[in-house]
C-alpha cells in the first residue's frame, strides 16, 4: 500500500477525501490521508485549520508536509476560484485561454515554486462544487427540492461542470445557493458527491478525471 497526502482547504473537502475518494484509491493499493490547510500555528496548542488566504500560508503548510512526508507522494484539492491572486501562476495566466488551459498554467507554475520530485498540484476547476453538478438529479434530491429538478438541470446540461465560470455571482457554489438556500456545504456537499460518484465526476469532469489518472499511475508505479 503507497501513501499518498492531500493537502486541502477546509472540512469539507477532508470529507471528501475520507468518504469519496478513498473508495477508488484504496482498493487499487493508494493510502490516502487529507491535511487541512493550517491558518494559524499555535506553539502550545491546536492549530486553527481551514481556508486559503495567501501562497505563502499554503507554502508554509505544504513545506511541513514534505518534510514529515517520508518520500511519499503529496497533493493538492484546493479551489481555483478565489485562489489568492499572489499564487505561482495567476498573474501569468494565458489571456484568451480555456478554464482548464489556465489552471493547469497555474498548477505547472505552482509545481515549479515548490521545486519537490513528490509534489502532484491539483486545482479544482473552478471549485469543489463544480463536480456535484455531474449529475442533474441528485442535488434536487439531497436538498428534498425535486420540483427544482429541471431549473437545475438546464444548468447542468448546458455546459461541461468544469467550464461553469468563476464569476462572484455564477460560480458554482454561488449557483447552488441561489438555487438551494437550504445549501450546505460541509452538509449537503459531500452526501451529495457520494451518490453521483466518482466514475459520474471523471466522465463530466476531464481535470478531475486527469487528476486521478495520475493517482492510479502512481499505485502501480
Amino acid at each position: 500500500m503507497k501513501r499518498a497526502l492531500i493537502v486541502v482547504e477546509g472540512q469539507t473537502e477532508e470529507r471528501f477525501v475520507k468518504t469519496v475518494l478513498r473508495q477508488v484509491l484504496e482498493p487499487i493499493g493508494v493510502d490516502i490521508r487529507p491535511t487541512i490547510v493550517a491558518t494559524k500555528v499555535v506553539k502550545d496548542g491546536a492549530n486553527f485549520k481551514g481556508g486559503l488566504r495567501s501562497f505563502g500560508q499554503f507554502r508554509e503548510h505544504l513545506r511541513r508536509v514534505l518534510q514529515g512526508s517520508g518520500g511519499a507522494l503529496v497533493t493538492s484539492m484546493i479551489d481555483y476560484y478565489a485562489l489568492p491572486a499572489d499564487f505561482p501562476g495567476m498573474v501569468s495566466r494565458p489571456l484568451g485561454g480555456t478554464p482548464r488551459q489556465r489552471v493547469e498554467h497555474v498548477e505547472r507554475e505552482l509545481r515549479i515554486a515548490i521545486g519537490q520530485q513528490n509534489f502532484l498540484p491539483f486545482i479544482a476547476l473552478h471549485e469543489y462544487e463544480a463536480w456535484l453538478f455531474s449529475d442533474s438529479v441528485t442535488i434536487p434530491g439531497v436538498l428534498t427540492e425535486p420540483h427544482k429538478q429541471g431549473a437545475f438541470a438546464a444548468i447542468a446540461d448546458a455546459m461541461a461542470p468544469e467550464d461553469i465560470n468563476e464569476g462572484p455571482a455564477t460560480a458554482p457554489s454561488k449557483r447552488l445557493q441561489a438555487m438551494f438556500p437550504l445549501y450546505r456545504k460541509g452538509l449537503h456537499g459531500p452526501l451529495a458527491a457520494e451518490r453521483i460518484g466518482i466514475p459520474a465526476m471523471r466522465a463530466k469532469c476531464p481535470h478531475f478525471d486527469g487528476w486521478l489518472l495520475q493517482l492510479e499511475h502512481y499505485a502501480t508505479a
